[in-house]
């Protein structure tokens, strides 16, 4: 029914690093989707803001060539 202790030992500390590797690597996700969101909320507020302190121009519409 039981296997030999050291083989059941090996078995479960091979369960806890299996563990310890998915946690790790669901943190390390979790940082870089976070990381990516800040980068496209900089891009979109940086989008919608003026750059400078002059007016900006109205909308640029095609001219006729001449």
């Amino acid at each position: 029914m039981f296997g030999h202790p050291d083989i059941v030992l090996a078995q479960a500390y091979d369960r806890q690093r299996e563990l310890i590797e998915e946690a790790h690597r669901g943190r390390l996700l979790d940082i870089a989707l976070r990381a990516r969101k800040a980068r496209r909320a900089t891009k979109e507020r940086v989008r919608g803001e003026p750059t400078g302190t002059l007016a900006s121009c109205g909308p640029r519409a095609a001219a006729p060539a001449q």
